[in-house]
Protein backbone atom coordinates (compact mmCIF):
# COMPACT_ATOMS: atom_id res chain seq x y z
CA UNK A 1 0.00 0.00 0.00
CA UNK A 2 1.37 3.24 -1.21
CA UNK A 3 1.81 6.44 1.37
CA UNK A 4 -1.25 8.38 -0.21
CA UNK A 5 -2.96 4.90 -0.66
CA UNK A 6 -2.83 4.82 3.33
CA UNK A 7 -3.23 7.89 4.37
CA UNK A 8 -6.53 7.79 2.39
CA UNK A 9 -7.14 4.52 4.50
CA UNK A 10 -6.73 6.38 7.47
CA UNK A 11 -8.49 9.53 6.81
CA UNK A 12 -11.91 6.92 5.75
CA UNK A 13 -11.30 5.13 8.73
CA UNK A 14 -11.31 8.14 10.58
CA UNK A 15 -14.82 9.80 9.05
CA UNK A 16 -16.55 6.30 9.70
CA UNK A 17 -15.23 6.38 13.06
CA UNK A 18 -16.75 9.66 13.42
CA UNK A 19 -19.95 8.75 11.90
CA UNK A 20 -20.14 6.00 14.27
CA UNK A 21 -19.87 8.11 17.19
CA UNK A 22 -22.89 10.03 16.15
CA UNK A 23 -25.38 7.62 14.22
CA UNK A 24 -24.27 4.20 16.11
CA UNK A 25 -23.49 1.24 14.00
CA UNK A 26 -24.31 0.71 10.49
CA UNK A 27 -23.16 -1.25 7.94
CA UNK A 28 -22.23 -0.07 4.20
CA UNK A 29 -23.02 -1.54 0.79
CA UNK A 30 -20.91 -1.35 -2.07
CA UNK A 31 -22.52 -0.40 -5.35
CA UNK A 32 -23.60 -4.27 -7.14
CA UNK A 33 -23.30 -5.78 -3.58
CA UNK A 34 -26.60 -6.35 -2.89
CA UNK A 35 -26.98 -9.05 -0.25
CA UNK A 36 -30.49 -7.97 0.62
CA UNK A 37 -34.19 -8.86 -0.82
CA UNK A 38 -34.86 -4.93 -1.37
CA UNK A 39 -35.34 -3.74 -4.76
CA UNK A 40 -33.35 -0.43 -4.27
CA UNK A 41 -29.76 -0.80 -2.98
CA UNK A 42 -28.75 0.93 0.14
CA UNK A 43 -26.55 4.25 -0.02
CA UNK A 44 -22.88 4.07 0.20
CA UNK A 45 -23.40 4.79 4.30
CA UNK A 46 -26.61 3.51 4.84
CA UNK A 47 -27.59 4.18 8.49
CA UNK A 48 -30.35 2.33 10.01
CA UNK A 49 -32.10 4.59 11.69
CA UNK A 50 -35.62 4.34 13.63
CA UNK A 51 -38.46 5.87 11.84
CA UNK A 52 -40.17 9.00 13.86
CA UNK A 53 -43.04 8.52 15.86
CA UNK A 54 -45.09 11.67 15.06
CA UNK A 55 -46.90 12.32 18.36
CA UNK A 56 -50.24 11.14 19.26
CA UNK A 57 -51.68 14.24 19.69
CA UNK A 58 -51.43 15.02 15.80
CA UNK A 59 -53.67 12.11 15.25
CA UNK A 60 -56.51 13.24 17.68
CA UNK A 61 -56.23 10.37 19.94
CA UNK A 62 -55.76 12.19 23.16
CA UNK A 63 -58.50 14.36 22.30
CA UNK A 64 -61.59 14.73 24.24
CA UNK A 65 -64.79 13.49 22.04
CA UNK A 66 -67.13 16.16 21.60
CA UNK A 67 -70.76 14.98 22.48
CA UNK A 68 -71.97 14.76 19.50
CA UNK A 69 -69.13 12.88 18.40
CA UNK A 70 -70.15 10.61 21.08
CA UNK A 71 -73.29 10.06 20.42
CA UNK A 72 -72.86 9.45 16.76
CA UNK A 73 -70.88 6.56 17.57
CA UNK A 74 -73.86 5.36 19.99
CA UNK A 75 -74.99 2.58 17.21
CA UNK A 76 -78.04 0.98 19.70
CA UNK A 77 -79.90 1.35 22.55
CA UNK A 78 -77.66 -0.31 24.52
CA UNK A 79 -74.63 1.80 23.28
CA UNK A 80 -76.31 5.06 24.34
CA UNK A 81 -77.55 3.41 27.67
CA UNK A 82 -74.55 2.95 28.98
CA UNK A 83 -73.57 6.86 27.72
CA UNK A 84 -76.35 8.36 29.86
CA UNK A 85 -75.33 6.84 33.20
CA UNK A 86 -72.24 8.20 32.56
CA UNK A 87 -73.20 11.66 31.83
CA UNK A 88 -73.54 14.06 34.58
CA UNK A 89 -75.40 16.96 32.87
CA UNK A 90 -78.32 14.38 32.22
CA UNK A 91 -79.04 14.33 36.39
CA UNK A 92 -81.07 17.12 38.48
CA UNK A 93 -80.69 18.59 41.55
CA UNK A 94 -81.81 15.53 43.35
CA UNK A 95 -78.88 13.13 44.61
CA UNK A 96 -79.05 9.44 44.33
CA UNK A 97 -81.52 9.67 41.41
CA UNK A 98 -81.34 6.30 39.06
CA UNK A 99 -81.39 6.82 34.97
CA UNK A 100 -84.77 6.09 33.58
CA UNK A 101 -83.83 5.28 29.80
CA UNK A 102 -86.25 3.95 28.13
CA UNK A 103 -88.58 1.18 27.80
CA UNK A 104 -90.28 -0.70 24.85
CA UNK A 105 -89.76 -2.16 21.55
CA UNK A 106 -86.88 -0.65 20.03
CA UNK A 107 -87.75 -0.84 16.71
CA UNK A 108 -91.01 0.50 17.32
CA UNK A 109 -93.28 2.64 14.80
CA UNK A 110 -95.04 4.41 17.30
CA UNK A 111 -92.63 6.33 20.62
CA UNK A 112 -94.28 7.81 23.50
CA UNK A 113 -92.72 10.50 25.13
CA UNK A 114 -93.44 12.14 28.77
CA UNK A 115 -91.93 14.82 30.60
CA UNK A 116 -90.11 13.59 33.43
CA UNK A 117 -89.60 10.71 35.84
CA UNK A 118 -91.61 10.55 39.01
CA UNK A 119 -90.94 8.98 42.58
CA UNK A 120 -91.91 5.42 41.03
CA UNK A 121 -89.45 5.60 38.24
CA UNK A 122 -87.31 6.49 39.71
CA UNK A 123 -87.27 3.85 42.05
CA UNK A 124 -88.36 1.00 39.13
CA UNK A 125 -85.92 2.68 36.92
CA UNK A 126 -88.67 2.49 34.07
CA UNK A 127 -91.38 5.42 32.44
CA UNK A 128 -94.74 5.48 33.49
CA UNK A 129 -95.08 2.99 36.51
CA UNK A 130 -97.87 3.55 39.31
CA UNK A 131 -100.93 5.16 38.61
CA UNK A 132 -100.70 7.01 35.51
CA UNK A 133 -98.70 3.98 34.33
CA UNK A 134 -101.43 2.03 34.72
CA UNK A 135 -104.03 4.49 33.03
CA UNK A 136 -101.17 4.58 30.18
CA UNK A 137 -101.75 1.04 29.36
CA UNK A 138 -105.22 1.39 29.62
CA UNK A 139 -105.11 4.02 26.85
CA UNK A 140 -102.49 1.95 25.06
CA UNK A 141 -105.11 -1.23 25.15
CA UNK A 142 -108.18 0.53 23.73
CA UNK A 143 -106.57 1.62 20.33
CA UNK A 144 -105.26 -2.14 20.39
CA UNK A 145 -101.56 -1.29 21.56
CA UNK A 146 -99.34 -3.16 24.00
CA UNK A 147 -97.25 -1.28 26.08
CA UNK A 148 -94.62 -3.64 24.50
CA UNK A 149 -95.21 -2.50 21.13
CA UNK A 150 -94.23 1.19 21.45
CA UNK A 151 -91.28 2.77 22.77
CA UNK A 152 -91.90 4.98 26.53
CA UNK A 153 -89.57 7.69 26.95
CA UNK A 154 -89.22 11.26 28.75
CA UNK A 155 -87.42 14.44 27.79
CA UNK A 156 -85.50 14.33 31.19
CA UNK A 157 -83.73 11.08 32.56
CA UNK A 158 -83.35 11.80 35.89
CA UNK A 159 -85.98 12.78 38.46
CA UNK A 160 -86.36 16.29 39.24
CA UNK A 161 -87.00 17.09 43.49
CA UNK A 162 -90.33 16.80 44.52
CA UNK A 163 -91.69 16.20 41.18
CA UNK A 164 -91.70 19.79 39.76
CA UNK A 165 -91.40 20.59 36.32
CA UNK A 166 -87.84 20.02 33.71
CA UNK A 167 -86.32 23.71 33.90
CA UNK A 168 -85.48 24.75 30.35
CA UNK A 169 -82.20 24.42 30.89
CA UNK A 170 -82.69 20.68 32.06
CA UNK A 171 -84.53 19.99 29.41
CA UNK A 172 -81.54 21.44 26.50
CA UNK A 173 -79.21 19.51 28.32
CA UNK A 174 -81.31 15.92 28.09
CA UNK A 175 -82.26 16.96 24.25
CA UNK A 176 -79.41 15.67 22.40
CA UNK A 177 -79.39 12.36 23.99
CA UNK A 178 -83.32 12.05 23.55
CA UNK A 179 -82.95 13.00 19.60
CA UNK A 180 -79.80 10.19 19.81
CA UNK A 181 -82.42 7.78 21.19
CA UNK A 182 -85.00 8.17 18.29
CA UNK A 183 -82.53 8.46 15.08
CA UNK A 184 -81.72 4.64 16.80
CA UNK A 185 -85.58 3.45 17.07
CA UNK A 186 -86.80 5.48 14.04
CA UNK A 187 -90.73 5.91 14.40
CA UNK A 188 -92.98 7.05 12.16
CA UNK A 189 -95.20 8.69 14.86
CA UNK A 190 -94.53 10.54 17.87
CA UNK A 191 -97.32 11.10 20.60
CA UNK A 192 -95.63 13.29 23.54
CA UNK A 193 -97.59 13.21 26.28
CA UNK A 194 -98.13 16.74 28.55
CA UNK A 195 -97.21 20.53 27.34
CA UNK A 196 -93.92 20.62 28.41
CA UNK A 197 -92.98 17.43 26.37
CA UNK A 198 -95.25 18.89 23.11
CA UNK A 199 -93.40 22.28 23.71
CA UNK A 200 -89.62 21.23 24.03
CA UNK A 201 -90.07 18.84 21.46
CA UNK A 202 -91.59 21.39 18.77
CA UNK A 203 -89.39 24.20 20.27
CA UNK A 204 -92.55 26.33 20.88
CA UNK A 205 -94.67 27.71 24.12
CA UNK A 206 -98.02 27.25 22.74
CA UNK A 207 -101.00 25.67 25.10
CA UNK A 208 -101.83 22.09 25.04
CA UNK A 209 -104.82 23.32 23.73
CA UNK A 210 -103.69 24.83 20.60
CA UNK A 211 -101.33 22.13 19.76
CA UNK A 212 -103.33 18.91 20.01
CA UNK A 213 -105.64 17.59 17.57
CA UNK A 214 -103.36 17.90 14.78
CA UNK A 215 -100.13 16.57 12.87
CA UNK A 216 -96.92 18.25 13.53
CA UNK A 217 -93.80 17.86 11.19
CA UNK A 218 -90.71 17.02 13.61
CA UNK A 219 -88.09 16.19 11.00
CA UNK A 220 -89.50 13.48 9.24
CA UNK A 221 -91.72 12.12 11.92
CA UNK A 222 -95.51 12.84 12.43
CA UNK A 223 -95.59 14.28 16.01
CA UNK A 224 -98.94 14.16 18.35
CA UNK A 225 -99.72 16.02 21.27
CA UNK A 226 -102.36 14.79 24.15
CA UNK A 227 -102.73 15.14 27.88
CA UNK A 228 -100.21 13.80 30.43
CA UNK A 229 -102.09 10.39 32.04
CA UNK A 230 -101.38 11.76 35.50
CA UNK A 231 -103.15 15.18 34.24
CA UNK A 232 -106.24 12.70 33.40
CA UNK A 233 -105.93 11.30 37.01
CA UNK A 234 -106.67 15.25 38.47
CA UNK A 235 -109.19 16.24 35.73
CA UNK A 236 -111.37 13.27 34.40
CA UNK A 237 -113.20 15.67 32.20
CA UNK A 238 -109.61 15.31 30.02
CA UNK A 239 -110.12 12.13 29.04
CA UNK A 240 -112.70 12.41 26.55
CA UNK A 241 -110.18 14.76 24.56
CA UNK A 242 -107.17 12.38 25.37
CA UNK A 243 -109.55 9.42 23.56
CA UNK A 244 -109.91 11.54 20.51
CA UNK A 245 -105.94 12.17 20.16
CA UNK A 246 -105.38 8.72 20.58
CA UNK A 247 -107.92 7.40 18.08
CA UNK A 248 -106.42 9.84 15.58
CA UNK A 249 -102.60 8.17 16.35
CA UNK A 250 -104.09 5.13 15.57
CA UNK A 251 -105.62 5.86 12.71
CA UNK A 252 -103.16 7.76 11.04
CA UNK A 253 -100.35 4.74 12.46
CA UNK A 254 -102.53 2.53 10.47
CA UNK A 255 -102.04 4.78 7.23
CA UNK A 256 -98.42 4.76 7.94
CA UNK A 257 -98.38 0.97 7.48
CA UNK A 258 -97.21 0.67 11.06
CA UNK A 259 -96.00 -2.61 12.65
CA UNK A 260 -99.28 -4.53 13.41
Amino acid sequence: MSESDRTLYDEIKDFLQAERDVFGEFSITLPGDVTSKDTEPKSELAVEEEPEELPAEKFGSNRELTLEEKLAACASLEELHSLCEQAEELKTDLDNTNLVFGVGNPNADLMLIGEAPGEQEDLQGEPFVGAAGRLLNKILSAIKFNRDDVYIANILKHRPPGNRNPKPEECQKSLPYLYRQIEIIKPKLILCLGRISGNTMLNSERSLKDMRGKSHPFRDIELFVTYHPAALLRNPQWKRPTWEDVQTVRKRYDELGGKP
